[in-house]
């Protein structure tokens, strides 16, 4: 027994064959990745490789070196267990990585379900219908009820000539791209800002204890200002001064505490805790190490690393699929239907010979007219791409001038602290020299408040110059993207799963590092 089509199943075979053999067709521009701009480069004269500075904390000497590659957990170069915990806690609980990663999550089912718009869609569908007609209808003085039982699979598809379909897929498959490194942009951030507040902390903490010991050197200054007054050696003068300067010095404490306080508050935010969940790490500057050996990216090798330029490629990207989307809406939309299944009286009877029906159709849809908002809608897409590619530009510029600036904020930060320190030591010294003088009555108290004053204001500019040094290593790390390539605790669930439609995985997203021979920045 020979089966064949039914006569207009074969009449429509034709058109389906056209159908199939139009589907290679994609409309629209086909994404090039921008390549870096030739010449691009941090600085306009080479820099030194290395930065120092004399002091024991927050003084080693760094050295720049070109194409290194970077840690995953960066942050570790800093050898401080407890800065370490509260980066991984941040990562564990901070709200914000929790949203990154339901975006991205949201952002791949997304991708599916378009998908599916590339294969046929099949519904079942039953139905009984129970209806009473009328005498005049039936020519009976009777009124007869009928039952209708129907049972049919109806198919549905339309196949994707112009690639409409696959452009829009496109585009939802660059917004996953997107979110994909928005979750590593929400890292890198987190990570950079729990490690700056850290410092911060530590910053403060030492400027808090700097203070507490110029109080009490000139807590005991006055003590001996006053036993001299006793003595009749010195006037209310002096004595007066002396506890003007002190209480100066003090009203500086409570800023600093209060400071203090509101950014261990941030910091117990970023960590996703409340402020009364405070468990008391301490920092301060000498329990943190300077990584001696800092990365420089090569140029070409940047754009790759940065997250946000990899976010604005992956918006450069939907925005160039956009425009097929939009042209392919201008051209014939094909679909096919059929349905198959079965209608009678009585249930039991369904499928049975001669219960049969069946239906197949195809049609084709043209715009004709519009009064152009088709051609309008395409003009937007285009205008809108170029939107992105400038955007995407100033990103590139952007991320070369955050790099540019860290460098020499490493070398300026240095030099910076070199003169602090050599400040503090020769205001030190001149203090000590002072006192000394002024117990013997060769100088007068105004040389001894003016001492003071230089040396506390050395102390404090000493401990954030130190603290400067710390924070400009961080920017660096975040301005060349932080070595989310090198990550080995990317959630797999929600960020690192190969993806089975063709998505990339995290490995193949590791930005392409050229050769060691490129021109050193």
């Amino acid at each position: 027994m020979q089966i064949g089509l039914p006569r207009q199943a074969s009449r429509l075979a034709p058109l389906s064959l056209l159908c199939l053999a139009l589907a290679a067709c994609t409309v629209g521009p086909d994404f090039q990745r921008p390549e870096v701009p030739a010449g691009a480069g941090y600085t306009k004269e080479n820099l030194s490789s290395t930065a120092n500075a004399d002091i024991d904390a927050g003084g080693a000497a760094q050295r720049l070196v070109a194409g290194l590659d970077i840690r995953g957990q960066w942050w570790t170069l800093f050898r401080s267990p407890a800065l370490n915990a509260l980066v991984e806690e941040a990562l564990r609980a901070n709200p914000d990585v929790s949203a990154a990663q339901a975006a991205l999550r949201q952002a791949n089912e997304l991708v599916y379900a378009d998908q599916a718009s590339l294969f046929p869609s099949v519904s079942a569908n039953a139905s009984k219908t129970r209806e009473k007609l009328s005498g005049v209808q039936t020519g009976s003085p009777s009124s007869p009820i009928l039952t209708i039982n129907s049972a049919s699979l109806s198919v549905s598809y339309a196949p994707d000539v112009f690639g409409g379909t696959r452009r829009q897929i496109e585009s939802t498959t660059a917004q996953a791209e997107y979110e994909r490194f928005q979750l590593e942009a929400t890292y890198l951030t987190l990570t950079a800002n729990v490690v700056n507040t850290a410092i911060n902390l530590a910053s403060v903490r030492d400027q808090v204890a700097a203070t507490e010991e110029i109080i009490r050197l000139q807590s005991g200054q006055l003590d001996l200002l006053q036993a001299q007054r006793q003595l009749g050696a010195i006037g209310n003068t002096d004595v007066l001064t002396q506890q003007t300067s002190l209480a100066q010095t003090r009203a500086t404490l409570p800023p600093l505490q209060k400071q203090l306080a509101q950014t261990r508050n941030q910091l117990m935010a970023y960590l996703g805790r409340f402020p009364n969940q405070d468990r008391g790490e301490a920092f301060n500057l000498a329990s943190l190490h300077l990584p001696q050996e800092l990365p420089v990216s090569l140029p070409s090798a940047l754009v790759g690393q940065r997250p946000d330029v990899q976010s604005a490629q992956a918006q450069l990207h939907q925005a160039s699929a956009y425009i097929g989307v939009a042209v392919a809406n201008q051209l014939p939309q094909f679909s096919i239907t059929g349905s198959l299944g079965s209608t009678v009286a009585s249930g039991t009877q369904l499928f049975s010979a001669g219960t049969g029906v069946w239906s197949l159709a195809g049609a084709i849809a043209q715009p004709i007219f519009d009064a152009g908002a088709l051609e309008h809608r395409k003009r937007a897409a285009v205008a809108a791409y170029d939107e992105s590619a400038a955007r995407y530009r100033g990103t590139v510029l952007i991320a070369f001038q955050d790099v540019a600036n860290a460098l020499r904020a490493l070398q300026a930060d240095a030099d910076a602290l070199n003169q602090q320190v050599v400040a503090e030591r020769s205001a030190q010294a001149n203090l000590d020299l002072v006192q000394a003088q002024f117990k013997l009555g060769a100088v007068a108290y105004i040389n001894l408040l003016t001492a003071q004053q230089t040396y506390q204001n050395t102390v404090l500019a000493r401990v954030r110059a130190q603290a400067a040094r710390y924070s400009d290593t961080t920017a660096l790390f975040q301005a060349l993207g932080g070595g989310w390539w090198n990550r080995s605790d990317v959630d797999p669930a929600t960020a690192g799963r190969p993806d089975r439609f063709g998505l990339p995985t995290w490995q193949e997203l590791r930005p392409a590092h050229t050769a060691a021979t490129e021109p050193t920045p």
